[in-house]
């Protein structure tokens, strides 16, 4: 076993199996061996690739909307331009490459990164030092003053809860451990304090599972009110489902391949769907306006994602064309990252954001 393997077995031959969160966010985020405490993830020598490492046109197209945004809000003369999970900095470099086109924009603005990982937080260093970057755990420690906020692929990484359908109630999914089978997931002897959470409606059956996660709830929630109180936007692009439904998403990726969620702790990327059903719910209680969700590809072809591609085309060998066709495709493509990725908006009453017209069709 793994370091964070022997701690967590050890947690657990203490006090009892732990929750799926437990198990989740110490795999991600313990602080001598979570996964997003050490090295780098990204890349074809990492685990995954995200969307602003397949092409510049995925930032440039955000940078876009954030100015648009800010201009719809009545250009502040300070906004803070947040990043939750900046990655290596790709998506804000390219994005800040767009906005330069906007000096009042560039001189408004305070970049803030919203990073755990000292190692990515070295490569955003290296990328964005221009722009004078600060560095936070979370959205709390941002000053005040109006956001304009990203978070690309951030949500699906916030632990999770699972409760099972089990003897006609909704039962907590537990990690336990023992010596002859290592870890493996039990069920919780009595009903879980979370059922109420269920939506109503659902025909469960024994087995059935449901997953929600308190912790995005939170975080969007922080996100929402800060907007409702100081105004401005925040885009969320992620992979999930536009409604709350029954069934396992939790998933764990190691080297580019599907692994098994309980081995290795620590040294796999862990992830799960995300509801948006459930943002649009904290962005309509927070008073602040929900747009989308929409599929990524829709949302990117509203933003002129053809166009552009075709203007970086201009003067270029066959090979770049290439390349930024296939790059198109498969951030659009319903069969690559177009329709399982998703966009949603929360802004400020003043702002309508682009790419969310209603003739772009829901999934």
């Amino acid at each position: 076993m793994n370091p964070l393997a022997e701690r967590l077995a050890g947690r657990i031959a203490r006090g009892g199996p732990i929750t799926v969160a437990d198990y989740m966010a110490a795999a991600l985020t313990d602080p001598d061996h979570g996964y997003y405490r050490h090295a780098d993830p990204l890349g074809a020598a990492g685990d995954f690739t995200t969307a602003p490492e397949i092409s510049q046109l995925f930032g440039e197209l955000i940078g876009a909307w954030l100015v648009d945004c800010w201009m719809q809000a009545g250009r502040p003369s300070k906004v803070n331009l947040v990043e939750l999970g900046p990655g290596r900095g790709t998506l804000m470099v390219d994005a800040l490459r767009v906005g330069r086109r906007a000096p009042d924009w560039m001189n408004a603005v305070a970049l803030h990164l919203v990073e755990i990982n000292p190692a990515l937080r070295s490569l955003q260093d290296k990328a964005l030092s221009l722009y004078r970057p600060r560095w936070h755990d979370s959205l709390a420690t941002v000053p005040d003053g109006p956001v304009m906020l990203v978070a690309n692929e951030f949500f699906d990484a916030l632990p999770i809860r699972q409760l099972v359908f089990w003897d006609g109630t909704w039962r907590e999914r537990l990690v336990d451990w023992s010596q002859e089978a290592g870890f493996y997931f039990a069920i919780s002897p009595k009903p879980s304090s979370l059922a109420f959470l269920v939506p109503a409606g659902f025909s469960a059956e024994q087995g059935s599972l449901y997953e929600l996660s308190p912790t995005v709830i939170a975080v969007a929630t922080g996100v929402a009110q800060r907007i409702a109180a100081q105004g401005g936007a925040a885009l969320i692009i992620d992979y999930g489902r536009t409604e709350s439904a029954l069934g396992e998403s939790l998933q764990a990726v190691k080297a580019h391949r599907m692994v098994s969620v309980l081995d290795d702790p620590g040294n796999a990327d862990l992830s799960a769907h995300v509801d948006f059903s459930v943002l649009h719910q904290v962005a309509n209680e927070a008073g602040v306006r929900p747009a989308g969700p929409v599929p990524q590809g829709a949302f990117l072809k509203a933003l002129g994602i053809d166009m552009r591609a075709e203007r970086l085309k201009h003067g270029q060998g066959r090979n770049v064309a290439a390349a930024l066709d296939q790059a198109v495709e498969r951030l659009t493509e319903p069969a690559a990252m177009g329709r399982l990725f998703k966009a949603m908006a929360i802004t400020s009453a003043a702002i309508a954001p682009a790419g969310f017209e209603p003739t772009v069709p829901p999934v």
